[in-house]
């Protein structure tokens, strides 16, 4: 089977490679496909949680997106080193659902990884577009991976 895991650049994505790595077995995976889309003329860069902080500031000088997904392809490809399948690096351009799911469909892929809310703003958005979107319109199984529920405070009452 093969696994295309998408990656934004967040932690929350490199959260769900590993919740794959977690259960899947890797006997029955022939290949793992990283994908990340960079938006073209996007207003907010690509998301480089996951590279060291001092190479994250000489980038965003430089403003260069593909620097950054590239970074994050090599770091979600990195947990599956030695685990077993064929791993494969892909950058695409373009509408990030529209283009997971059309990779999805070219690789003929067996399960869609994504994460959920990796860059959302608030905690009302869980799921996040992207997400919504790959799971509605993937043309196969969909392991939406949420972010841990944060603990909320519970408001004392005064009783009296």
């Amino acid at each position: 089977m093969h696994v295309l895991i998408a990656t934004d650049g967040s932690r929350q994505s490199l959260a769900a490679a590993r919740k794959l790595k977690s259960f899947a077995d890797p006997t029955k995976v022939t290949d793992v496909s990283i994908v990340a889309v960079i938006r073209p003329l996007a207003a907010v860069a690509f998301a480089d949680e996951l590279s060291g902080t001092e190479q994250r500031s000489v980038d965003s000088e430089m403003g260069s997106f593909r620097e950054s997904a590239q970074r994050a392809l090599d770091v979600v490809a990195g947990e599956f080193d030695g685990w077993g399948p064929r791993v494969h690096k892909r950058l695409r351009s373009g509408s990030p659902a529209n283009e997971i799911i059309k990779a999805a469909k070219q690789l003929d892929a067996g399960l869609l990884v994504v994460a959920a809310g990796g860059r959302g703003i608030t905690d009302t958005v869980r799921v996040g577009s992207t997400a919504q979107r790959v799971q509605h319109y993937a043309p196969c199984p969909v392991l939406v991976v949420r972010p841990p529920q944060r603990k909320r405070r519970l408001a004392t009452r005064k009783r009296g």
